[in-house]
């Protein structure tokens, strides 16, 4: 038997860890739709008993009380029992509201007669929406003939078979502490930081209704999801009903001070980010409009990633909500449990960033003006640190799109050597030099000199580069910037710039190309460049790793073996004659200025790009009156020694 399902008229709330759904009204069955359901009832019910039973039947006793309940006709399930109709209606109206349920449906298993006296088994499935999974229990009704008349023995076991005198239903939802965001050695990526937490004791309102109304109206959630919270949790406990920041707090608490009964409680959570703030994210407590966002209305203590790893990795992060529903005697304890829904497991997420290194990029960036600082592991290409002052990590750091001007030579020296070039080849080094289209110009040029290749590459001769140009094919000097990773098929979970070559068809783009001033990269894709000259071997970088699988080196794409001879020597060369690096042993790398223009206004940067040991960087500063890529990589480096 199949009964018609009772949909009381509230809506019910989602958790953001259960995933956000559309959330409808559904009013109360109306008396069409229950006559009809009532008379299909019957005609299930009578082909399975007709024959059982003679006149007078259980039967009827059994469908009509079930039918009342199930849709919401109290006084007519009240009427087939035989208690006191009044307080049967008000037992069963309060089921639902109980439950915070969206519906019941209820299916007959057995009907048992013995002379006369009876037993109905009932299935019953409650939606208690998208927090739990739908509760199934089985139920039992005892029967008994009064005179002519068969009725329902009143009990509130009648409701569910655990369920005693004098006691009632609830539900405990608890939701479970966000999981961190973890450094390469486990430690966590997170501060605690203050929230304060709107709620209730139920049985100290006078007025249910009002709160629900007046919170709703001030905080912009469901009026009855926050009503149905109250009225379903323990009267004699604290309801968490809403969580807020301190800034959403600051602009909410005169109205919430002016709400009767609710209670602000001040909790730590551990969601404030510490360095690398931007990579790792920032946290908020759901509002009516993030919850909107995600889909739908959020429970009190769900967490929300609003940035970096937090938002990507929010599902995983985000802690879930358990649910229990139990039984309470007349003081509001807890006397049984009658069915519980454990949290969906959280997990936390592994970065590679290592925080001593990330503390040392902080303090060499710091005060510094615009700058980023990208470290990696030249050995892995997992990101050790991402440190800036006045940029942003993510959007400067990883996905940045800057010419790297000289820096570049790295890439054109090797496509040289690659074309048969040596590093002793004598190129002047002019003031100003026009490649086809294209004029290049380089300060402090003597006109009477013929430097090697070399000692072009540690001046950063642009007009020299851009005379080589023509020492080397387009398809070269491409396939050498892919070998390096510009370009190439890579990413992070966070946003993240390969970089990128123009056409090269005209011999004026080509030499632009070389000089670096066409091509764009980003401060990632510089550090990991270093780190293929350190190692011998281009690899793909990594944030993010995962413990539960064994962990691999990426695979290199190995330079050439006399470019990378050349490299190594030209680059640890560079730094020698350099006296901001004085003291600072085993380091190698170049440095660079370049001229660009960012949303139609002119801008002047540095670049620093290098490695030491199994430590390789590239720095990026818009020089503004701050320092320049150099001093902040002479600082960072020093800081290690």
């Amino acid at each position: 038997m199949r009964l018609p399902e009772r949909t009381p008229s509230r809506k019910r709330v989602t958790p953001l860890r259960r995933g956000l759904a559309d959330v409808r009204r559904r009013g109360p069955a109306p008396a069409r739709r229950r006559g009809l359901a009532a008379a299909l009832s019957a005609v299930v019910l009578a082909p399975l008993l007709a024959g059982c039973f003679a006149e007078p039947s259980p039967q009827e006793a059994v469908r009509d009380f079930l039918v009342g309940w199930q849709s919401g006709d109290f006084a007519k399930a009240a009427a087939r029992t035989d208690g006191d109709h009044k307080t049967v209606e008000k037992a069963l109206s309060q089921v639902g509201p109980q439950l915070d349920a969206t519906s019941f449906r209820f299916r007959l298993t057995s009907l048992d007669q013995n002379g006369d006296s009876a037993r109905a088994v009932y299935h019953a499935t409650v939606d208690l929406g998208e927090n739990a999974p739908p509760w199934l229990y089985d139920g039992r009704l005892d029967l008994r003939l009064i005179g002519n008349l068969w009725k329902v023995r009143w009990s509130p076991s009648a409701i569910h078979p655990k369920l005693g005198p004098g006691q009632r239903l609830a539900v405990v939802n608890e939701v479970e502490p966000r999981a961190p965001v973890l450094d390469s050695r486990g430690n966590t990526l997170l501060t605690e930081a203050t929230v304060y937490v709107a709620g209730a004791i139920p049985s100290g309102l006078s007025n249910p209704e009002e709160v629900g109304a007046r919170l709703a109206k001030a905080t912009g959630f469901a009026e009855d999801r926050i009503l149905g919270q109250i009225r379903s949790a323990p009267p004699n406990e604290f309801v968490k009903l809403a969580t807020f920041g301190k800034t959403k707090y600051a602009e909410l608490s005169g109205k919430l001070a002016a709400i009767p009964g609710i209670e602000i409680r001040q909790e730590p959570m551990p969601i404030a980010a510490k360095a690398p703030t931007e990579i790792v994210g920032a946290v908020s407590a759901p509002t009516a409009e993030t919850a909107a966002q995600l889909g739908g209305p959020a429970e009190a203590g769900d967490t929300v990633g609003r940035s970096g790893l937090q938002k990507v990795y929010q599902d995983q992060l985000a802690g879930s909500t358990s649910t229990e529903v139990v039984a309470l005697d007349q003081n509001g304890r807890k006397v049984g449990e009658l069915a519980k829904w454990p949290a969906k497991p959280n997990a936390p997420v592994h970065t590679t960033i290592d925080s001593a290194v990330q503390q040392r990029a902080e303090e060499a960036v710091a005060g510094a003006g615009p700058v980023v600082m990208v470290a990696v592991h030249a050995p892995t290409g997992k990101v050790l640190a991402v440190a800036d002052e006045g940029l942003n990590q993510v959007r400067n750091g990883l996905a940045g799109r800057y010419p790297p001007g000289t820096a570049f030579s790295i890439v054109s020296t090797s496509a040289l050597v690659r074309s048969g070039v040596g590093t002793g080849l004598k190129v002047p080094c002019p003031a100003e030099r026009r490649v086809g289209e294209a004029t290049f110009q380089q300060a402090g040029a003597s006109a009477n000199e013929a430097p090697s290749l070399r000692e072009n590459f540690l001046r950063g001769c642009v007009t020299a580069y851009a005379a080589l140009a023509r020492r080397v094919s387009p398809g070269v000097l491409a396939e050498e910037a892919q070998r390096f990773g510009i370009g190439g098929d890579w990413s992070l979970p966070l946003q993240t710039y390969t970089g990128s070559l123009p056409d090269m068809t005209r011999e004026s783009q080509q030499a632009e190309v070389m000089t670096g001033e066409s091509v764009r990269v980003s401060p990632l894709g510089m550090a990991l460049i270093a780190a293929s000259v350190s190692t011998g071997g281009w690899r793909p970088p990594q944030l993010v790793v995962d413990k539960t699988k064994p962990e691999a080196v990426p695979r290199a794409r190995l330079l050439d073996p006399d470019a990378l001879r050349a490299l190594r020597k030209l680059m640890r060369d560079s730094v020698k004659r350099d006296t901001r690096f004085l003291g600072i042993d085993g380091l190698s790398g170049v440095s660079s200025t370049v001229g660009y223009t960012e949303k139609g206004q002119r801008r002047e940067g540095s670049w620093f790009v290098g490695y030491q040991d199994e430590i390789a960087v590239a720095v990026f500063a818009q020089n503004v009156g701050g320092d320049s890529a150099t001093e902040v990589a002479a600082r960072f480096f020093r800081s290690l020694s």
